[in-house]
């Protein structure tokens, strides 16, 4: 047997017995109905809460998520400004030593002449 008939019947299978189970339950089609359908509304609104909840949580999330990108960027940025304010530092001085030593070097230079 195939797959696909298989599957086929199976589905024919399931469908009949949820044919004669309601065809041979203790109760009316009435009242079986009303169970069914506060049956399916009960899991509406379970559904529906669960889906609330899990929305709330992903909102949660994504707020701490958020803060902490904010936090890691104050970080990075004030890494940054330290680093350009060493990085300055260090040109100052270095323009300073060149300056001296073409100063020096222009002294030099006068008292050769």
């Amino acid at each position: 047997m195939s797959a696909k008939n298989y599957w086929l019947a199976f589905g024919i299978g399931v469908s009949a017995g949820a044919a004669i189970a309601l065809l041979y339950a203790p109760q009316s089609g009435e009242r079986t109905r009303k169970k069914l359908r506060k049956g399916v509304e009960s899991a509406v609104d379970d559904a529906s809460e669960h889906l609330k909840d899990a929305g709330d949580y992903l909102k949660a999330q994504a707020e701490r998520f958020s803060d902490e990108a904010q936090d890691a960027i104050k970080r990075a940025r004030g890494q940054a400004s330290r680093f350009a304010d060493k990085a300055s530092d260090h040109a100052s001085d270095v323009v300073e030593s060149v300056s001296d030593a073409v100063g020096s070097a222009v002294k030099s230079a006068k008292s050769l002449v």
